[in-house]
């Protein structure tokens, strides 16, 4: 069982893409997190983000750089949504994703074009959303967590452009899968978010958790 969650960043798409592959025993991959590792690879690399030939020559990241807290700051966000308007490293990063949903047993991927391109035959498609003004006090929470301090008013820009680039871009843009659930997360606190995204996944599918 492919599941497939996309959505807008802090819309809460990660939580419950966690959530779910906990409750049915299923592996999981944060796409997301790969085109973050490239670009701030491309800044290690003194690279530009906007320029294809930098962002496709970060592709080689190590895999130690996933486990980098610096990959969930806002600042990597808006390089993440920089390098993947890129063709050619989308086309790098595809099969390591289809590989991930591929595998014997099933998989839960999160990102903003599984449904649509890394696995457009999941047998789940979930389209995780918010208001700009919920995604953006999320977000000023987990800094502020962080010990990061970052003004509301700028990350509400700040998701407002990453918005716009992410559904703009020419291939692989954020859209919403034609068979794809749509859970709204703005007046949801965590808990009944996943609750609501498990039960889509059994009503689906008609399976029980492992």
């Amino acid at each position: 069982m492919i599941i497939a969650v996309d959505g807008p960043t802090a819309s809460g798409k990660g939580t419950i893409a966690k959530a779910l592959a906990a409750h049915f025993g299923l592996p999981h991959l944060d796409t997301g997190l790969l085109y973050r590792a490239v670009g701030w690879q491309t800044k290690l690399n003194g690279g530009d983000p906007d320029n294809a030939e930098d962002a496709l020559a970060a592709c080689g990241f190590h895999d130690s750089l996933l486990a980098n807290t610096e990959l969930r700051s806002e600042a990597v966000g808006g390089l993440a949504s920089k390098v993947s308007v890129h063709p050619q490293v989308r086309e790098a990063l595809f099969e390591r994703q289809r590989a991930f949903a591929t595998q014997a047993g099933g998989a839960v991927l999160d990102g903003r074009d599984i449904g649509t391109v890394i696995a457009p035959e999941a047998e789940v498609k979930l389209y995780v959303t918010a208001s700009t003004a919920a995604r953006a006090e999320r977000r000023f929470r987990e800094m502020r967590d962080l010990g990061r301090e970052v003004p509301l008013r700028d990350l509400v820009d700040q998701l407002e452009a990453r918005d716009e680039r992410d559904k703009g871009r020419k291939d692989a843009p954020l859209a919403i899968a034609k068979d794809a659930f749509v859970l709204d997360t703005t007046e949801l606190g965590k808990d009944d978010a996943i609750a609501q995204a498990i039960a889509v996944v059994v009503q689906v599918t008609g399976r029980s958790p492992r």
